[in-house]
């Protein structure tokens, strides 16, 4: 056994042995002497000065064997050579030193899965990139970063082969052979230790899932080591919810298969037993509100521990004490564990910090447009207290322009100032203007063309301006519209616009397409929005509009239907009309696009004057409630009631009925099949009365949960078309239709999905309560929209 003595002698040898291995021997040994001057041979790229720094002798200076063993080691560790000797010629010291290649280029052939550009950019972090030195160690390092790339990605059966090719000048070319391999994708998914929640529910949590029917799409079954942390928290975050507090759960364990394409989880975890809630109460500096913060402690006694709740109740005394301008207030629940009877005694520390109020508001990130867009959507005044509500909003009307990408808010100290703080607003533009062509198809208007130009920020004002026009096989119409959100300093907005519409009114798609006809309408709007809340708005304005019935036959194989002409018998040919209208809107949805909670309500009133004397009111009201992570109920119910007024006895304008049936409406009939018929051509009327009621769960889809742009829901619909003047409900050409005015219902299976296209719906429906004559249809979709 070696003594510590010998030990330590070893431990002193081993740096000498390595300096002997690392650096070849000066070529003969000499005597110190004194240098007369310095010669460095075998630089090409490398500046003389460079070497001169890491020797430690200048001219004039004595030189020996052991500063020049020093100086070798250090040349060798600039990483710039392969070979360093020193020699001395007489008095003149010798440099000769042998430069390593430099990288001239990098290449990468076969690869598919990323961006040339950011991988070489990403390669350059770890010091491997052009007019680098190469370097056998950081190749090896560049290979296994673009591995642990292609592993982030789930490609565990990744080849990556470097090919090193000479150039002139002592510089190599790169070039990374790569052969990308399969998505390794999730097999299977096992817990253990999970008494109280099944695996499945556990598995409903996690983003990542095994093969599903929609998972090509998804891509959720496609390993993600980011992910499954994100996996592990929203598990544990499920367990904490529900009281166990005591909740663990060990690293997850991954293996794959031999062939690198299958990939099994393992979660091993320890749940513990639910905790109730104890005493529960307020802690700290109260600022004297205790009896304004009592009321958000929303959590009580006897309850089981939630952790989001219990979050949710900070959060809420951090709102509200920054709403008071304590900016930086701090609230943090401090659970205390009975171990014994599972209570959890629960307090809420309160640091308020100091009250500040706001220096200054900065918009940053809009290169085109103005500042005073952004800044008069800002709740939040300059020089007043900082109000933590009136950030929020501020931030979520300016998303709500349109205009940007991405809007932060962020609220930064001011230097010297305890009390000051600047809200600064950054934002991304994104382009405004487009230019359309579309092509959509509807079970109801078949082939639907449209195109359009629209600015929805003119010159940087937040003014819109557009062109659109559409055609189908029953509608065509081209709209020119300018809207000013702000045409006075209060919010006051105003919308100006001029169409055309042609219209061949919907008939009975079997019946050999008798009775068409053409309704021509020109107009000219000019409407009013006024702000009275954040999301309650009045709207008035006034249309002027001329309206033309052309193509009509009263005599024939193909005359137009009867309600036609008797409308041009009571109003002629060609009529005018000032439409004057005033509503009610409220709009508190969480989302346009797929809305989960919140409610829209619309009302509304028009009045027409002039040649068409009729009132019109309209009531629409949509709620939407989440049930659970997943699940969103939505109810609609909508009604529109018409009437002419005046002596003249003149029935309702047929040109101006509504109509229901199909998609938007009951689905299951026909597209505008409800209601009464013309009793000599059969043609869909319409009505002065509607009707419509619409219930609709939505699900998320097989293997895509996390995706909200792709849904499918069940449905049950409900709707009348009738008339409010008194007159029968027609029902048809010899009275072939049992009762075309009655209640419709329907109930079925539909997908809705935000394609790339546009907007994708379809159904499945079943007309519940059918009767003679009705124009069922089963299977309906619409992809794309019309104007």
């Amino acid at each position: 056994m070696s003594s510590p003595r010998n030990f330590r002698l070893i431990k002193r040898a081993i740096p000498l042995v390595l300096a002997a291995l690392l650096a070849p021997a000066v070529a003969a040994a000499f005597t110190p002497f004194v240098v007369q001057d310095i010669q460095v041979k075998g630089i090409e790229r490398v500046d003389p000065g460079t070497i001169f720094t890491y020797l430690p002798v200048k001219i004039g200076q004595k030189f020996t064997q052991e500063e020049a063993s020093a100086a070798i080691q250090k040349l060798y560790g600039t990483g710039f050579f392969n070979d360093v000797k020193i020699d001395a010629q007489g008095n003149v010291l010798v440099v000769t030193v042998e430069e390593r290649p430099t990288i001239a280029s990098i290449n990468f052939n076969g690869m598919r899965e990323f961006d040339v550009k950011a991988l070489t950019k990403s390669l350059a972090q770890v010091g491997f990139g052009q007019g680098r030195i190469f370097d056998q160690a950081m190749l090896d390092r560049a290979v296994f970063e673009l591995k642990q790339q292609y592993l982030s990605k789930g490609k565990y059966g990744v080849q990556i082969n470097p090919v090193i090719t000479p150039l002139e000048r002592n510089r190599v070319g790169v070039s990374f052979d790569i052969f990308e391999g399969e998505v390794a994708t999730i097999d299977k998914i096992e817990f253990i230790g999970n008494n109280t929640f099944s695996s499945s529910t556990l598995e409903d949590q996690m983003e990542l899932t095994t093969g599903g029917f929609m998972t090509w799409y998804t891509g959720t079954n496609k390993y993600s080591r980011e992910k499954l942390e994100g996996d592990v928290e929203r598990i544990r975050s499920y367990y904490l919810d529900r009281g166990y507090l005591e909740f663990s759960m060990e690293p997850p364990q991954v293996s794959i298969s031999p062939d690198r394409k299958a990939i099994y989880i393992t979660m091993t975890m320890h749940e513990g037993k639910p905790y109730k809630l104890g005493q529960v109460g307020l802690a700290g500096d109260l600022l004297g509100l205790d009896d304004k913060l009592q009321p958000l402690v929303t959590v009580k006694e006897g309850e089981t521990f939630s952790a989001e709740k219990t979050n949710a109740v900070a959060k809420s005394i951090t709102d509200y004490l920054g709403s008071l301008g304590y900016a930086f207030a701090n609230v943090n629940p401090s659970p205390v564990l009975d171990r014994d009877n599972h209570i959890a005694k629960l307090t809420f520390y309160v640091d308020p910090g100091r009250r500040v109020y706001v220096r200054r508001i900065n918009v940053g990130g809009n290169t085109r447009t103005r500042d005073e867009v952004v800044r008069r959507e800002m709740r939040q005044q300059e020089a007043a207290w900082y109000d933590s509500s009136s950030i929020k909003t501020s931030k979520e009307r300016v998303d709500r322009l349109g205009y940007f990408t991405e809007v932060d808010v962020k609220t930064d100290p001011v230097p010297g100032s305890p009390d000051q703080v600047d809200v600064n607003v950054d934002v991304k533009e994104k382009p405004t203007g487009m230019i359309s062509l579309g092509v959509g198809y509807g079970s109801t208007d078949k082939l639907m063309l449209s195109a359009g130009i629209s600015q929805d920020n003119v010159f940087g004002s937040g003014n819109s301006l557009s062109l659109n026009v559409n055609t189908s096989k029953t509608n065509r119409a081209a709209v020119i519209s300018h809207t000013n959100p702000y045409w006075t300093q209060d919010g006051i907005s105003k919308t100006t616009s001029v169409y055309y519409r042609r219209t061949t009114p919907y008939d009975v798609s079997d019946s050999g397409s008798t009775g068409w006809y053409t309704v021509e309408s020109m107009g000219l709007g000019l409407n009013f929005g006024v702000p009275i809340s954040e999301v309650d708005r009045i709207f008035a304005g006034v249309t002027f509009e001329r309206n033309a019935l052309k193509d009509i036959r009263r005599t024939g194989t193909n005359p137009a239907p009867l309600a036609y002409q008797n409308f041009v018998d009571d109003y002629g040919d060609t009529t005018n009309a000032a439409i004057f209208s005033l509503g009610w809107a409220k709009d508190t949805r969480d989302s346009a696009l797929a809305p989960r909670r919140g409610s829209y309500t619309r009302v509304s009133a028009d009045i027409s004057t002039l040649d068409l004397r009729y009132y019109k009111l309209s009531g629409q009201q949509q709620f939407y409630w989440p049930l659970g992570r997943a699940f969103t109920l939505a109810v609609n119910g909508q009604v529109d009631w018409a009437k002419t007024y005046g002596s003249s006895g003149k029935a309702f304008p047929v040109i101006k009925n509504m109509y229901a049936g199909g998609i938007g409406s009951v689905r299951g009939y026909e597209g505008a099949s409800l209601g009464p018929r013309d009793t000599l051509t059969d043609t869909y009327l319409g009505g002065s009365r509607r009707i419509v009621g619409n219930v609709q769960l939505y699900l998320p889809f097989p293997g895509a949960s996390r995706d909200r742009t792709l849904r499918w829901f069940m449905f049950t619909d409900v709707g009348q078309i009738d008339t409010t003047d008194g007159s029968a409900c027609a029902n048809g050409q010899y009275g072939q239709v049992a009762d075309p005015c009655g209640w419709k219902y329907s109930a079925g299976l539909g997908l809705s999905w935000e394609s790339p296209l546009g907007p994708l719906q379809l159904s499945f429906g079943r007309a519940l309560n059918a009767k003679e004559g009705d124009q069922k249809q089963v299977f309906q979709f619409q992809i794309g929209t019309g104007f």
